[in-house]
C-alpha cells in the first residue's frame, strides 16, 4: 500500500511535467513525417476500413442490436475500435517506455513512474482527437449526444487507470526480460479477437454461460461496451452492472498495487540495465 501511495503522489506532484512531457513525446514521434500528426488519423482510419471492408461487407454482418436497436456494424465498430487503438498503444508504448529511456535515467530529476504515465498521456490527445471525429460522424448519422454521453469521461478515466495500472507492470518487467515486450505484443493481436472489439459477444448464447462469463473477465470489455452504452443506449452502463463496475475496479487495484510494488522494488536497479 505504501509504495502505490507513493506512486500517486509522484503523479500528482508532477503531472505540470506529464502534460509537458506528452505534448514533446506527441511532436517528437512525429517531427521526421511529411504528414506528421495526420498520420495518427489515417493509421487508425485504414485499419477500421479495412475490419469494416472484410467483417461488415464480405462477410455480410448484419446491424448489431443495442438496446433494442439496429446499429449498422460500421458505426458499432467505430465505437469500440478507437478505444482498443487507445488501449493498444498505450500498452505498447507503456511497456517499453522505461528501457528506451534508461540512458537518460542518470540526468532525469523526476520520478522515473511518470514515465509510462506521459506516454500513455500521449496518446490519451490522440484519442480525443478519435473521439471528436467519431462524435461528429454520429451526429450526421443520427445517434446523437444525450445526457448519457456524459459516460464516456468515467470510462475515460476508468481506461487511464486501467492502463497506468499496466504499464507500471510491463514497463518494469520489460526493462528486467526484454522478451516481456515481444510476448506482451503477441498477446495484445490475440486480443483484439477477445475483447468484443469486432464481433458482439451476442454470438455466444448458444454456447456454455462460462465462455461469455470469461470474455467479460477481461477489463477492456467493460471499457469498450461502456462506450458504446455511451453513445447508442439510453443506460447508465456502469450503475445497471453495478457489479461488472466492483469487479472492473476490484481488478484494476489489485493491477495498480502490484505494479506499484514492482516498480518501486525494481527502480533503483533499472540503471543496471543498460
Amino acid at each position: 500500500m505504501k509504495s502505490a501511495i507513493k506512486i500517486i503522489r509522484e503523479q500528482i506532484n508532477h503531472f505540470y511535467l506529464v502534460r509537458r512531457l506528452s505534448l514533446y513525446e506527441l511532436k517528437s514521434k512525429n517531427k521526421n513525417n511529411y504528414l506528421g500528426m495526420t498520420w495518427e488519423i489515417l493509421n487508425p482510419t485504414i485499419q477500421i476500413l479495412i475490419y469494416w471492408f472484410v467483417f461488415g461487407t464480405l462477410l455480410g454482418r448484419e446491424p448489431i442490436e443495442v438496446d433494442g436497436k439496429g446499429i449498422p456494424f460500421v458505426y458499432w465498430l467505430m465505437a469500440g475500435f478507437f478505444m482498443w487503438i487507445f488501449f493498444y498503444q498505450s500498452t505498447i508504448q507503456g511497456s517499453k517506455s522505461i528501457f528506451l529511456r534508461l540512458k537518460m535515467l542518470s540526468k532525469m530529476n523526476f520520478p522515473i513512474s511518470i514515465i509510462p504515465t506521459y506516454v500513455i498521456f500521449s496518446q490519451f490527445y490522440i484519442h480525443l482527437l478519435l473521439l471528436f471525429i467519431t462524435i461528429s460522424i454520429y451526429q450526421f448519422a443520427g445517434y446523437f449526444i444525450s445526457i448519457y454521453s456524459i459516460q464516456l469521461i468515467y470510462f475515460m478515466f476508468a481506461a487511464f487507470c486501467l492502463f497506468i495500472s499496466i504499464a507500471l507492470i510491463t514497463s518494469t518487467l520489460s526493462t528486467i526480460v526484454r522478451d516481456v515486450h515481444m510476448l506482451l505484443n503477441s498477446i495484445l493481436r490475440m486480443m483484439l479477437y477477445l475483447s468484443g472489439v469486432l464481433w458482439p459477444i451476442s454470438m455466444l448464447k448458444d454456447y456454455p454461460s462460462i465462455v461469455m462469463t470469461l470474455m467479460k473477465m477481461n477489463p477492456l470489455f467493460y471499457i469498450i461496451e461502456g462506450y458504446r452504452a455511451a453513445f447508442f443506449t439510453n443506460d447508465w452502463y456502469f450503475i445497471e452492472n453495478w457489479q461488472y463496475t466492483l469487479y472492473f475496479w476490484g481488478l484494476v487495484l489489485l493491477l495498480f498495487l502490484f505494479g506499484s510494488m514492482l516498480h518501486i522494488k525494481f527502480r533503483r536497479h533499472f540503471i543496471d540495465f543498460l
